[in-house]
């Protein structure tokens, strides 16, 4: 059934009979699929007790020197193991010293820490200790220790890092104006101040509450009031005006945006400012009794004092009338006190000559 074996049992010993049997072996085995298995190995074994023991592997690759067109590439069959000198020796690579060790002393360390980031105990050349120490032992140091991790460190902002960041960042700002080098002329040519704050975070949401909070401060000088005008404005803004600085300051919430928090801080200043300025018709017919503090002009003691003035025939200074009328009027608007009240007996003595 299989005339390829019987074949290469009665052949004779050459290179040629083995390609010519291993031909047959293998046609047979295409047509006869079951019987691959079977008559395969008797194939083995008769090829490795007769001369065809010449490879036991499979290199169908020809060599370079023995190669010849004419002739049949050797079939090989079997497993290719490395011999024993081709075997490369395995060799330990060196370990290189921590990061810290190799670092140089003038070294860029805004290229070796250039960003915020978690503190690395192999990174810092320089011994760094936090956290509780255990009873008779000293403060943990860098390495594993987790306190260090905790908290943001700082060493990304080094003074040469800083300056250099500040000098990339200075091709994008413009110049100081002119004639605002004082507080006092900054005042005058820009009155209001606006504070707004911005949060970046890590949140499933990007907007926070505090970043709609806008306040606008604005002094009361650059306003165009008069003694009315301003009594009703304070009484409108209540305790939002600062006496100390003459700054009023508006702090709003309520719109969901800081830009319409803007808005309505102008508008609030707005409304107020032409509201101090109307004059209502009962407001004619209030009294001195009535009035929300003690006014000089027109008041009783400003007729007193003239009266005497006329009565001594003497001329008195301004700088005496001067005095006398803010010590009047700070015992009625601010109480009687020792300070008050000392400074309204010195001025009375001034008015009248007696003092020495």
């Amino acid at each position: 059934m299989v005339p390829g074996v019987r074949c290469a049992r009665n052949c004779d010993h050459g290179v040629g009979a083995a390609v010519t049997v291993t031909v047959i072996v293998f046609a047979t085995m295409a047509q006869n699929p079951l019987l691959c298995y079977r008559y395969s190995k008797r194939f083995l074994r008769t090829v490795k007790s007769r001369a065809f023991q010449t490879s036991a592997t499979v290199n169908l690759k020809p060599k370079e020197d023995s190669y010849d067109e004419d002739e049949f590439r050797t079939l090989e069959l079997g497993i290719q193991r490395a011999k024993p000198q081709d075997r490369k020796s395995f060799v330990l690579k060196p370990v290189l010293p921590p990061r810290y060790k190799r670092q140089k002393i003038d070294q860029d360390w805004g290229n070796v820490w250039p960003a915020a980031r978690s503190f690395h105990p192999a990174t810092v050349p320089f011994p760094i200790r936090q956290g509780y120490p255990a009873t008779g032992k000293a403060t943990p140091d860098k390495w594993g220790n987790a306190e260090l991790m905790k908290i943001p460190n700082f060493l990304h902002l080094t003074p040469p890092v800083i300056e250099r960041q500040c000098g990339a960042l200075k091709r994008f700002c413009t110049a100081w104006p002119a004639n605002l080098e004082t507080p006092e002329r900054q005042e005058k040519h820009f009155p209001v101040i606006v504070k707004t704050s911005t949060y970046l975070h890590s949140s499933p949401n990007i907007r926070d509450p505090k970043a709609r909070v806008v306040t606008y401060r604005v002094s009361l000088k650059s306003l165009d009031l008069d003694d009315h005008s301003r009594d009703k404005l304070l009484r409108l803004v209540g305790n939002r005006y600062d006496p100390s600085t003459d700054y009023l300051t508006l702090v709003t919430d309520r719109c969901p945006l800081s830009q319409q928090n803007y808005d309505y801080c102008r508008y609030l200043l707005t409304v107020l400012y032409n509201e101090s300025k109307k004059t209502e018709p009962w407001e004619h017919e209030k009294e001195v009794i009535d009035r929300e503090c003690y006014v000089w002009d027109g008041s009783p003691s400003q007729a007193s004092v003239m009266t005497v003035i006329k009565a001594k025939e003497e001329e008195i200074s301004e700088e005496v009338l001067t005095a006398y009328e803010e010590a009047v009027t700070d015992i009625h608007n601010e109480g009687e006190d020792m300070s008050t009240v000392s400074r309204y007996r010195e001025a009375v003595l001034k008015v009248l000559g007696l003092a020495s």
